[in-house]
């Protein structure tokens, strides 16, 4: 009969062993679901112009339609062409990365009546 402890070690070991080999395969496989980021953005930058451009077309309809009220986290907005536009987590992140907002979306947002730009 194997000690409990060394039974435990012996399972660690293992699956330690299986993370260290997957984590090193180059031509792995994503899990089903996973988002990548697109090559053309790459790390550390604002949202991409489109990614801005929506938002700002919905951050518009909300201005319009509810005045100064603040934007709830979950708040969707529903643009012209159908696409929904999740506001609430896009004003959230573009809150939260401000200082990596270049002076055209920052104009673009403070004529939208945004106060933390």
């Amino acid at each position: 009969m194997v000690a409990p402890a060394t039974e435990a070690a012996g399972h660690l070991g293992a699956a330690s062993a299986r993370t260290a080999g997957a984590a090193g395969e180059a031509g792995r496989t994503p899990r089903p679901g996973a988002r990548s980021r697109p090559s053309s953005q790459p790390r550390g930058e604002g949202p991409s112009k489109a990614q801005q451009e929506r938002g700002l077309a919905a951050l518009t309809q909300w201005v319009e339609r509810e005045g100064d009220r603040p934007v709830p986290r979950k708040a969707v907005e529903v643009l012209p062409d159908g696409t929904e536009t999740k506001l609430g987590i896009w004003y959230s992140n573009t809150k939260t990365r401000r200082d990596k907002l270049n002076q055209e979306q920052r104009d673009a947002l403070r004529e939208l009546g945004v106060g933390w730009v």
